[in-house]
């Protein structure tokens, strides 16, 4: 199968990534990510177009004929004749994100982040080299007519940023014409060269909570002429999840965690303001729609019980990334044509929430997970953490994953 990554470029690839790594930029920040992205598109010959909003951007290759310098075997007929079927086919889209994370980057490597408290913890840096790779193959392969049909590159801004950066990428009219689109997102579970896949939701649901709570505060030596506000928080804290375990399916995985709890100021006064915020996680659509009604009825009526005044903040995030069998398929067909069918390995449904899912929404797709631990490391590095880092050779790896699925999605329904 055509599209290997040659030595050449995957030593460039590793060092754009790098360079990313030194330079993190938050959602909607991404200025120096976007022009770097678009100067290497525009340097293979790509028309790469900066989304509206000033970050992230969209290039489609092999969407218009053939340039008559590179014709496709058979004659210029011919390749016309291929350029025009392929661009009658539906895109198959390739997503990457782009944003970093605002926590310190803990690493001692040469390529350590030189932002302070901004770091590539979570692996955008390598979706989106992975991303910009494939586009480079591609290119290559569009050029010899050997592409069977356009492939949309869409480099996202602002996953990190709830409801995420998707929503308004859609909005710009992105997934017009798409037909299928994939991602791969970093584990560090998994070991480089391998991937994992699932058919269904491989992530879940995931909102943001912010709960204040008032009431007439006091001496704590009359607690009786108070609301006690930090016994009513402490309630809403610790019976809120438990009350929802038992108003819904417990199958759902409908879950309330709480990360900050913040109330009073001093020891014998209680306070008239208590604060808490945390996240809401499901792991099915139904239980996502209900769970904004569910988790404010438990929440006031906890409060209630207390003699607490309630406001809530219910912000929505994400759905599940529901992966379509078709495009699961397509994943590991590919995997299995480049490195063999013990490369793909079956995952677990996660907790953690992407926003992925809204592209899921409007058309079939699949994201997998690619293996970045380094074979023997038995260091347990998770997402979201300082000291998180891969194994390069995943870079390979994606790039290789993603031109076999584009060849092998050409000659699909």
């Amino acid at each position: 199968m055509p599209g290997a990554l040659p030595d050449s470029l995957f030593a460039e690839l590793v060092a754009f990534r790098r360079d990313l790594h030194m330079h993190p930029e938050l959602g909607n920040q991404e200025f120096r990510t976007t022009a770097a992205i678009k100067a290497r598109l525009e340097h293979a010959g790509l028309a790469p177009r900066v989304l509206p909003a000033g970050t992230g951007l969209v290039c489609d290759i092999g969407s218009v004929p053939l340039p008559a310098t590179a014709p496709a075997p058979g004659g210029d007929a011919a390749g016309a004749a291929a350029a025009r079927a392929a661009a009658d086919r539906p895109v198959l889209a390739l997503r990457a994100d782009i944003d970093a994370l605002p926590i310190p980057d803990t690493k001692t490597v040469s390529y350590r982040s030189t932002i302070p408290h901004r770091a590539h913890a979570c692996g955008h840096d390598v979706h989106t080299t992975v991303v910009l790779g494939t586009g480079l193959v591609l290119a290559e392969l569009a050029r010899e007519g050997r592409l069977p049909h356009p492939v949309r590159l869409i480099f996202q801004p602002a996953e990190e940023v709830l409801p995420g950066g998707a929503p308004d990428v859609i909005e710009s009219g992105v997934l017009d014409g798409v037909g299928r689109i994939l991602a791969v997102h970093c584990d560090p579970r998994v070991d480089v060269g391998r991937i994992g896949l699932r058919t269904g939701p491989i992530t879940s649901a995931c909102d943001r909570l912010e709960v204040s709570l008032d009431g007439p505060g006091g001496h704590t030596a009359r607690p009786h002429l108070t609301t006690d506000l930090v016994t009513a928080a402490a309630k809403v804290a610790t019976e809120v999840p438990a009350l929802l375990s038992r108003r819904v399916d417990t199958r759902s995985g409908l879950v309330v965690t709480w990360g900050r709890l913040e109330t009073g100021h001093a020891c014998n006064v209680i306070p008239q303001h208590a604060e808490l915020s945390g996240t809401v996680r499901c792991l099915d659509l139904p239980a996502w729609r209900a769970a904004p009604d569910l988790v404010h009825a438990a929440i006031d009526e906890i409060a209630t019980l207390g003699g607490a005044k309630s406001e809530i903040n219910y912000v929505r995030g994400v759905p599940p990334v529901v992966n379509e069998h078709g495009a699961t398929e397509l994943l590991a067909d590919a995997m299995t044509a480049r490195r063999g069918a013990d490369a793909v390995e079956d995952t677990e449904q996660s907790l953690g929430g992407e926003d992925f899912s809204w592209y899921l929404e409007r058309v079939p797709g699949a994201m997998a997970r690619l293996g970045v631990r380094k074979i023997g490391d038995t260091s347990r590095r998770d997402l979201h953490c300082g000291d998180f880092d891969v194994d390069e050779e995943a870079i390979r790896v994606g790039v290789e994953l993603f031109t076999a699925a584009a060849l092998l999605d050409g000659h699909r329904p």
